[in-house]
C-alpha cells in the first residue's frame, strides 16, 4: 500500500534482463518465493504467495527446480523457514498502475491452499540499489526459466527512470509478461516469440513515463 495517497495501488515498471547483474551475483541469500493463482483472467488476479530464503532449499536431497520442478518438494523444504505468507488480489494493470490489495496469512494456511490448487510460480527474488531507486530481479524457475525480469516499483508513478544497463527492454505495458500470465502460459512455450520480435524491431522503452535516461547516459 502507498504511503503517500494512492491507496492500495501499485506503480511499477518491468524490464526483461538477460543475465543477473554482477550486483546481483554477489548477493549470497535472494529470497524465494512460490506463489500459485487460484483466478486469473482478463487482468484480475487472486494469489496466495509464500517467501523464504533462498538457503531454506539447502541440505538433503537435491529438489528438482528446472521443468519438472518439484513443487511438493519445495514447499516441505522452506516450510519451516517461511518468513511471510499473503493473500493478495489484483486488478488489472494499466499505464505501470496496479490495484493490489494483500492481507498476511498464515504461513500453514498458505502452504496447504498452494498444495491444493492454482497455478505456480516459483522464482528467485534479488534486490538492489540502484541510485534512489529500489530494484527487485526476479529469475524464474520451472517452465518459466531462464526468464529474468527487473521491476522498479515507488510510492507514485515511476517516473524519469535511470534505466540500468542490464535491462534489454521494457515489458511494463506487455501481459505476457504478468506472474499471473506466466502461470497460465510458462516462458517455455513462447521465448521463440519474444526473439523474433527483438530480432525485428530491437528494444523499447515506453515514452509515457517521463524522460528516461537510458545506457550510457543517452536520455530517451
Amino acid at each position: 500500500m502507498s504511503d503517500i495517497g494512492y491507496g492500495d495501488f501499485e506503480f511499477e515498471r518491468k524490464f526483461l534482463v538477460r543475465d543477473l547483474p554482477a550486483e546481483v551475483r554477489a548477493e549470497h541469500d535472494p529470497v524465494l518465493i512460490v506463489q500459485s493463482y487460484f483466478l486469473a483472467s482478463e487482468g484480475y488476479a487472486l494469489r496466495v504467495r509464500v517467501q523464504a530464503p533462498a538457503t531454506a532449499l539447502d541440505g538433503g536431497a537435491a529438489v528438482d527446480l528446472g521443468p519438472g520442478l518439484d513443487l511438493a518438494a519445495v514447499l516441505e523444504r522452506i516450510t519451516p523457514q517461511i518468513s511471510f505468507c499473503g493473500l493478495t488480489a489484483k486488478g488489472p494493470e494499466v499505464a505501470g498502475t496496479r490495484y493490489e490489495a494483500e492481507r498476511e496469512l498464515d504461513a500453514g494456511v498458505g502452504v496447504e491452499m498452494i498444495r491444493r490448487g492454482g497455478r505456480p510460480i516459483v522464482k528467485y527474488r534479488h534486490s538492489l540499489w540502484l541510485g534512489t531507486d529500489g530494484w527487485a530481479i526476479d529469475a524464474f524457475l520451472g517452465q518459466n526459466a531462464p526468464l529474468i525480469i527487473a521491476e522498479c516499483e515507488r510510492g507514485g508513478p515511476v517516473t524519469d527512470l535511470v534505466i540500468p544497463e542490464f535491462c534489454v527492454t521494457e515489458v511494463t505495458d506487455d501481459p505476457r509478461f504478468t506472474n499471473d500470465a506466466l502461470s497460465a502460459r510458462p516462458f517455455a512455450q513462447w521465448s521463440a516469440e519474444i526473439e523474433r520480435e527483438l530480432a525485428t524491431r530491437g528494444p523499447r522503452f515506453l515514452n509515457d513515463f517521463g524522460r528516461n535516461q537510458l545506457p550510457g547516459g543517452t536520455p530517451g
